[in-house]
């Protein structure tokens, strides 16, 4: 709006201010007060038009420029944007001037183009300041000029003057700073329902994207399923029946033993890889992630379990809430707990803390107190199928560290021997689901 709108708008109404301040006769011949007030504000227009240029150029250029440095610029041009206008009404009659209407215009343009409401509410509570000073100054000034009329006897030109109709102007003067006050509550009001709206029509487009990925890769994972756990299936009936047929030979017997191992392990292996690459179906929801660390510990220290294990669990209030399945979330989680729990042997203490990131991201850290990792591995743990433990798979860690990826998130780990392990998940409140090729 500042660079379609307000630029173009600019660029007709500086060369007409320049006009009216210095080649035309608008005012008449202003007596000395008013006259000292016009030429200030000749000069104040030579510095203003300085400034709107060099913030017109610097809009007009805002995809070169950082978003900090253009909102400042926003800000600053609107304060003079209200300045000028209040020394044009000043010039113009005070708060008798039609310009009081643009004012209200004012305050509805920066509604539009600042964004953050502290600010949006400072800069148009300043421009109702600016609006009330410019009919005082105009005031001062009619005072001025009635005590020099007086001063050299002219009391026929003083006569009309004389009169001014102080009760009726103070309220029109109210009337005129409250239309103000509530222009200025009614547009930050309009702005919060349209941001309100825009963040909805954001997220249902996020949902049904996330969704409608998620239905393909279950689609995808149905079929995966199929085309190898049934054959796995076969192999091992097979084997088994070939198992009791056999009475001879030990060493056949043994290798048939190994092969129904072997075709569980794969078995196994396929059904947890499936978790690992993200093809299970799922829901796209809000995600509380307060509770849903609560679940997550409740599962992996179920209390009847009685480990000797203590549990504690901080989380920042109103955090930020996740966009996505439940599911990838909760496997974050019990996976990371998990990690804890095994690594510790069922005792110690786990630390479990979330808050606030960066860009309303939020970072979940998971502290235990077992024996740490060797330095030479860490950057081994979040390879699939690597592990240290007898019968794990290697996957959990590889889970999480997948899972966070696909929603623009990120792991990191912190460890020490002999005094623990801390993992970190970064994981952006907003995000697209990114599936891995």
């Amino acid at each position: 709006m500042e660079r379609g709108v307000t630029l173009p708008v600019k660029m007709v109404i500086l060369p007409l201010l320049a006009y009216l301040l210095f080649f035309s006769n608008w005012i008449g011949d202003p007596l000395p007060p008013r006259d000292v007030a016009l030429q200030t504000l000749r000069n104040f227009y030579l510095i203003y038009f300085a400034l709107s240029v060099g913030g017109g150029l610097i809009v007009w250029g805002m995809d070169e420029v950082s978003s900090r440095l253009l909102s400042r610029v926003v800000y600053t041009v609107a304060i003079l944007d209200a300045a000028m206008l209040g020394g044009i009404t000043l010039a113009s009659g005070g708060f008798d001037s039609l310009l009081f209407w643009v004012f209200l215009g004012l305050i509805v343009r920066n509604a539009a183009v600042i964004a953050y409401s502290d600010v949006q509410i400072t800069v148009n509570l300043l421009v109702s300041v600016i609006y009330v000073v410019a009919g005082i100054l105009d005031v001062a000034l009619e005072r001025a000029e009635l005590a020099g009329v007086r001063s050299v006897g002219l009391v026929d030109l003083a006569k009309d003057t004389d009169e001014l109709p102080s009760g009726l102007m103070a309220e029109g003067l109210l009337m005129r700073v409250l239309l103000l006050v509530l222009m200025t509550a009614c547009s930050y009001g309009v702005q919060v329902l349209l941001d309100r709206q825009r963040q909805t029509e954001v997220e249902s487009r996020e949902f049904a994207i996330k969704q409608e990925q998620l239905e393909a890769a279950g689609r995808l994972a149905a079929e995966i399923a199929h085309q190898l756990k049934n054959p796995l299936g076969i192999i091992n009936n097979a084997a088994f029946n070939l198992q009791r047929t056999v009475k001879e030979g030990k060493t056949i017997t043994q290798q048939i033993a190994i092969i129904r191992e072997e075709v569980e392990r794969s078995d196994r292996i396929i059904t947890e890889l499936m978790g690992y690459a993200k093809l299970a179906e799922g829901r796209v929801e809000r995600i509380a992630v307060a509770q849903l660390l609560e679940e997550a510990i409740r599962e992996v220290f179920p209390p009847a379990a009685k480990f000797e294990t203590q549990v504690d669990c901080r989380c920042e209030l109103n955090l930020p809430a996740l966009l996505g399945a439940k599911v990838h979330f909760m496997e974050i989680f019990r996976n990371l707990l998990t990690n804890a729990r095994e690594a510790m042997g069922g005792k110690g203490r786990v630390t479990v803390e979330a808050r606030t990131g960066a860009d309303l991201s939020v970072e979940v850290m998971v502290t235990d107190t077992g024996p740490g990792i060797p330095p030479e591995q860490v950057d081994k743990i979040f390879e699939p199928y690597f592990t240290t433990k007898e019968k794990g798979s290697g996957l959990g860690l590889a889970i999480v560290k997948h899972n966070a990826e696909i929603y623009g998130g990120k792991v990191a780990v912190e460890s020490v021997l002999g005094q623990g392990t801390r993992f970190t998940v970064s994981l952006p409140a907003r995000s697209l689901f990114r599936l891995r090729k």
